[in-house]
């Protein structure tokens, strides 16, 4: 279906709320159209240095929030690698809620794919897609998918996780990520295999 979109630099929207399998689906079309041709670009390394309001596991800090994140400088990289030009990607660390000092050197790729839950509710970053898709999965599912991933991989407790999802995460997915399924190209399912959508959309660059 992309290959419609003729252009040396293709950049494609991957949201949906968190726990959703957006991330995944990313790997996996990373993985089937090769790292050469495919890069990956996360909303997460553009959160905004959190360590000195941070109170406590399930705390103030909202991170689920579109003031949480710097999308101007987001966007602004997007546009840069649109443009040929190899640009410096924050790093976040989720265990002490800072912005690192080392940056991540991204280089132009032909597929771009830009992963996210709250892309798709900022006009500057919509503007520099080429193609987004919103992966819808069920609230529960989701909340029991990000308790897994946070608890293991963030150093998070299970009861942080609980009361950030309920009265954080949940507010935030109703009011910015689930208005943006309207704005999307493609809205695929979250609890089926993803690879048959990855060879209708990218069956091209997965055969070059």
């Amino acid at each position: 279906m992309l290959d419609q979109l003729q252009q040396r630099i293709l950049i494609v929207g991957i949201t949906g709320g968190s726990g959703s399998g957006k991330t995944t689906l990313s790997r996996l079309i990373q993985k089937a159209v090769g790292p050469d041709k495919c890069a990956m670009l996360s909303q997460d390394s553009y959160y905004l240095d959190q360590s000195h309001m941070f109170d406590r596991d399930g705390g103030v800090v909202n991170f689920d929030h579109p003031r949480s994140l710097e999308f101007s400088l987001m966007a602004t990289q997007l546009r840069m690698l649109k443009q040929g030009k190899t640009v410096k990607v924050p790093t976040y660390d989720f265990k002490t809620h800072s912005r690192m000092e080392k940056c991540v050197e991204l280089t132009p790729h032909p597929l771009i794919l830009v992963d996210g839950i709250l892309i798709l509710s900022q006009p500057e970053i919509v503007k520099e897609l080429d193609f987004s898709i919103y992966v819808d999965t069920p609230e529960l599912v989701r909340f029991e998918r990000r308790l897994y991933r946070d608890v293991r991989e963030r150093g998070r407790t299970p009861e942080g996780v609980r009361e950030q999802f309920y009265n954080q995460v949940k507010p935030m997915h109703d009011i910015f990520v689930e208005p943006s399924r309207e704005i999307a190209n493609k809205v695929i399912s979250g609890q089926t295999a993803f690879e048959p959508a990855i060879l209708d959309l990218f069956g091209t660059y997965c055969k070059n």
